[in-house]
């Protein structure tokens, strides 16, 4: 049976579901009946979720779920989160209910700037194009008046634009480097129009300014294009508190408070040093760090791809975050950067991205920045509090009781009887499915 198509772009969702079912699926009516299912019953709003991609047969859902109890700058929320991992949810809640009692959690944006590139290649003497640049960056941001306007009202726009030489790693090339403020916007479509425009003037340049030799004239502009790296668009959070806070938790685990807290930053400083732990330390953040950017309709692709550059920055990928215990203090802190928006995009379109920014009380994107960071750094709290103490599998392992239950299709009965078993016991898929099977039996 062929199963290429030509125009399957211009079928109707219906004639796309029957075509998928019948060439790729086992069971055509199942299928069928499986996508037709995940549909919004609201016509419009699908008519609108429809719109966020190509190709759309159905919606594909996650666990729209809520982390309350955060104390974040003495501000309490109840955080939206999206995921579809197991205990995610609960460690971070965990983690705000923790430090609730201590003080709650702090962040600080340290800045807001994000980058555009304009690459291009120039045959001409390095000097002369050095030379000739204060010229060239005054008719670049003239040129771009039109575009900017509407964010400049706003307070933002074009920061700055630099040439960047990178001649002595590639012959004849250069880069345009462009910074932005683009307030409560991600900016990403703002930024690519002005960076396709300077890329525009930047070719006109070349061929109109006096004094060029022919070869100097034919510049070729590659490419144009934000930068998903924004180092400079930054969150600090942190928690604080005296080393006998611990205590509770120290005494749980057989041990004094003080032993519990160097226990925790040896654990942090391991991931500094070893880029293996690293990787799952930082993907242990990115676990709270993209829930809530799902949830609020923001790029949880462009967050992670910006803090695992910043993670390498110095040449070794390192633990995102940082902990120190001095002078009776325990302090754990996350330094991290988050190019967020809050107005445009899916943050406007989503129906539950637009709920989940009203729940958080409306924030702009600065205050959306510190919630996201706050929440990356609970949920490391909870996974090394876990690591250093009980283990990581107990909790998780708990949690993923459900989803074998419902993997081997207990009734609501033998899912009661399982949880009630496995409170004491340690959960596994196997053991799970001997103790279905013993009672069935």
């Amino acid at each position: 049976m062929i199963k290429t198509i030509n125009g399957f772009s211009k079928l109707t969702k219906f004639e796309k579901i029957k075509w998928l079912a019948g060439h790729f699926c086992s069971d055509e009516a199942a299928a069928e009946r499986d996508l037709a299912s995940w549909q919004h019953p609201n016509p419009a709003v699908q008519n609108v979720i429809d719109g966020f991609a190509e190709n759309t047969v159905a919606n594909f859902a996650l666990p729209f779920s809520i982390a309350p109890n955060f104390i974040i700058n003495g501000k309490t929320y109840a955080v939206p989160m999206v995921i579809e991992e197991s205990s995610v949810v609960a460690a971070a809640s965990s983690a705000a209910k923790f430090w609730q009692e201590r003080g709650g959690f702090h962040a600080k944006v340290l800045g807001t700037v994000k980058l555009g590139q304009v690459h291009f290649y120039w045959p001409g003497n390095p000097d002369k194009l050095r030379a000739i640049f204060p010229e060239l960056k005054v008719q670049l941001l003239d040129s771009c008046g039109d575009l900017t306007a509407n964010m400049q009202q706003r307070g933002g726009g074009i920061i700055d634009i630099e040439l960047i030489d990178f001649e002595f790693v590639e012959p004849e090339y250069y880069q345009l480097r462009a910074s932005f403020e683009t307030c409560d916007s991600m900016g990403a479509n703002f930024i690519n129009s002005v960076l396709e425009r300077l890329a525009e003037k930047l070719e006109e340049f070349f061929t109109l300014y006096p004094g060029l030799s022919d070869a100097e004239r034919d510049a070729e502009v590659v490419m144009s294009i934000l930068s998903n790296y924004t180092p400079n668009c930054l969150v600090r959070a942190w928690v604080e508190c005296p080393i006998d806070s611990f205590a509770d938790l120290a005494r749980k685990q057989g041990m004094v408070a003080a032993a519990l807290a160097h226990r925790f930053a040896r654990a942090v400083r391991i991931a500094q040093i070893d880029p293996y732990r690293a990787t799952t330390h930082n993907k242990g953040i990115y676990n709270g760090i993209d829930a809530v950017v799902l949830a609020t309709g923001n790029d949880f692709r462009a967050i992670e791809a910006c803090g695992h550059t910043y993670a390498g920055r110095d040449g070794q990928y390192r633990s995102l975050s940082s902990c120190s215990v001095q002078n009776g203090i325990f302090r754990f802190e996350l330094e991290i950067p988050l190019a967020l928006g809050t107005v445009g995009g899916l943050t406007s379109l989503h129906p539950l991205a637009k709920l989940s920014l009203e729940i958080l009380g409306n924030p702009s994107a600065n205050e959306l920045m510190c919630i996201t960071a706050a929440v990356g750094l609970a949920q490391n709290f909870g996974a090394v509090r876990s690591l250093i103490t009980t283990g990581i599998q107990q909790g998780h392992m708990k949690m993923h009781l459900t989803n074998i239950l419902n993997h081997l299709s207990a009734s609501p009965e033998e899912a009661a009887s399982a949880q009630h078993f496995f409170q004491n016991q340690t959960v596994s898929f196997s053991a799970v499915r001997g103790f279905l099977a013993e009672i069935r039996s």
